[in-house]
């Protein structure tokens, strides 16, 4: 098997994910879903699904989505705005592209008493699903030339403070006043 940058089908990706959601009560339960129909894709297409989600990792990578994530989660670290962005993703198609757009539309996400909103675990479902079905390592098959993954990340200035309440709820008006009551 070559190395490569090629990701999976979107279109597939989504549907995985959607259904994952359709199908599972809890992270623990989409978890084992997403391997298993992970599982029954080609080699290709599962290092393929991993570069979809570092794709989708790279466009979420915005100062806005800090914001959002830091409301969420009472405050947010590197690794900890990785697992929330990964949190978003499974979370389905439109709630992704929503959030992409508006980081503030996660309100609709936004459940009270919940205290962290992160999925670690997503980012490795592809993983776990090509080391199940062919005992080799994924990331050796991805490919140099593919550059939206972390260590490509675009370069921002955050543009919110957590010391100045109201440079957030300019960005997430929504989180912040449910949130902060």
């Amino acid at each position: 098997m070559n190395k490569t940058a090629e990701m999976l089908d979107e279109s597939i990706f989504w549907k995985i994910v959607d259904q994952s959601l359709k199908n599972n009560t809890g992270q623990s339960g989409q978890l084992s879903f997403l391997i298993k129909e992970i599982e029954n894709l080609s080699p290709q297409e599962m290092i393929g699904f991993r570069l979809r989600t570092d794709h989708l990792l790279y466009h979420t990578y915005t100062s806005q989505m800090w914001c959002a994530a830091s409301l969420m989660n009472g405050g947010c670290t590197d690794d900890g705005f990785e697992y929330f962005r990964n949190w978003i993703i499974s979370r389905g198609k439109d709630v992704y592209f929503n959030a992409k757009k508006n980081p503030d539309s996660l309100i609709s996400e936004y459940i009270e008493g919940r205290d962290f909103y992160d999925f670690e675990e997503f980012w490795y479902v592809a993983l776990s699903a090509f080391e199940n079905t062919t005992g080799k390592n994924l990331y050796d098959y991805i490919a140099d030339n593919f550059k939206t993954n972390e260590p490509n990340y675009p370069s921002f200035e955050i543009t919110w403070d957590s010391a100045k309440p109201e440079t957030m709820k300019a960005i997430c008006p929504q989180l912040f006043d449910k949130i902060s009551k």
